[in-house]
């Protein structure tokens, strides 16, 4: 088992492979983005008591949902750079580093920007908004940690072992708005059983969802191949690889 692992996250054939994915990922980020914007601008109504305002929705549930999702994505690769030192699992952990703390700092601006005319402030330390703004510290925390340690092993290590102990946050931060009486808005999403939004509304929401996280997925898979050349330039495959590009 544990060899089979190794062998689908071999660097050679994971380069190969995301070469082959790259345009589906291309085509299908584009596809969405367009349906979503489209439809969260034309097709979803006014909200009754929001107005125009509330379509920031469109942009920040997704900038916080993919912001959770990346680091439960950096989790799974720290573990596995913990437990079985797997080399492209590092390589994922530091390349989904900027691309979350991007995407927490978009949702802590957007919902800011949102805030200011419901709540008729900018920031409050709101139990939503506090543990989103500590996920951001962490990111840049682990960040930090990995530029300045010079020894690259020991880098991986300590932010694995830093992302292994940030993972406390994110139920905080999803359940955040039960455990506390918060001014943040309930769960949505999660109350299929009784709707919380407009099917109208919904449908874009879950479209710019998907967007965003195919994005993430198209950069963090360009992010890879990049890095995958500069720490393999000297390997054979590698070469060939730019010689058939070439």
């Amino acid at each position: 088992m544990l060899t089979n692992i190794h062998q689908m996250l071999a660097l050679p054939k994971f380069y190969r492979f995301t070469g082959k994915l790259l345009p589906y990922l291309f085509v299908l980020t584009a596809g969405l983005f367009c349906y979503g914007i489209f439809g969260a601008l034309f097709l979803a109504p006014a909200d009754y008591q929001q107005g125009e305002g509330f379509r920031i929705i469109y942009v920040h549930v997704p900038s916080a949902y993919c912001s959770l999702a990346i680091y439960s994505i950096m989790a799974v690769a720290a573990l596995l750079t913990v437990v079985w030192r797997i080399k492209l699992a590092a390589m994922i952990m530091k390349a989904c580093l900027p691309i979350g703390a991007l995407f927490t700092l978009l949702a802590l601006i957007t919902g800011s920007i949102w805030g200011k005319p419901m709540w008729g402030t900018w920031w409050i330390w709101d139990a939503r908004l506090t543990s989103e703004l500590i996920l951001l510290l962490w990111y840049l925390v682990v960040m930090g940690f990995q530029q300045t340690v010079s020894n690259q092993h020991n880098a991986n290590l300590l932010a694995a072992i830093l992302v292994l102990i940030g993972v406390v946050n994110l139920p905080i931060i999803h359940f955040s708005v039960i455990w506390w009486n918060t001014l943040h808005q309930g769960p949505t999403l999660t109350r299929f059983a009784m709707p919380a939004i407009d099917p109208q509304m919904l449908r874009p929401l879950l479209v710019m969802i998907a967007a965003s996280s195919s994005y993430c997925l198209l950069i963090l898979v360009l992010k890879l191949r990049s890095e995958i050349l500069w720490q393999e330039r000297n390997k054979q495959w590698v070469r060939e690889s730019i010689g058939d590009c070439i």
